[in-house]
């Protein structure tokens, strides 16, 4: 005498019409408890999906189609969303090349000021606002007047401002 296993049903229907795993008895101590079920399952379509029709007048498979798996009794974590934004090639080169400008007056000015020392005092140097002026002979004054507390010579001094004015016209 042979006897077939039969595989468990591995889906279910709920009352509403809705598909879910099915739910098994669970026995514990020879006892039949009530089933239980942990995951339920939402299979649908997709917002984003259009209702294009094959040809025979069915849906295509695998386009539009989703399926979560929620567990019950389990708040799940929110992860939290970054905005980034993408930058078009043109602006991207124009952003570097900001940057470049920003690193190298940044590392000048330590060398300018030997700032090894801690009683160094922080010189700011605004590259927006160097370009609101109107001509280069207030550019240079501007910024001899910041500066004036050098520890380096006049003449490296000059030739820092001399090469900062030339790379804020490329900006």
């Amino acid at each position: 005498m042979t006897s077939k296993l039969r595989r468990p049903q591995l889906f279910a229907y709920t009352a509403d019409g809705r598909r879910t795993l099915a739910s098994y008895p669970q026995y514990v101590g020879g006892v039949c408890k009530k089933p239980t079920n942990l995951y339920s399952m939402e299979v649908g379509v997709a917002a984003s999906y259009n209702g294009a029709l094959r040809s025979t007048g069915e849906r295509s498979p695998g386009k539009g189609l989703h399926v979560n798996f929620t567990e019950k009794g389990e708040v799940k974590e929110r992860r939290e969303k970054f905005l980034t934004a993408k930058y078009g090639s043109h602006q991207m080169s124009l952003i570097r090349k900001r940057l470049a400008v920003e690193m190298w007056l940044y590392d000048e000015l330590q060398k300018l000021f030997d700032s090894t020392d801690k009683t160094t005092p922080e010189v700011e140097v605004d590259i927006d606002e160097l370009l609101d002026m109107d001509d280069d002979n207030q550019r240079r004054r501007h910024l001899q007047k910041i500066l004036c507390d050098a520890k380096k010579s006049p003449l490296d001094v000059k030739k820092f401002v001399d090469d900062l004015l030339e790379r804020t016209k490329t900006l």
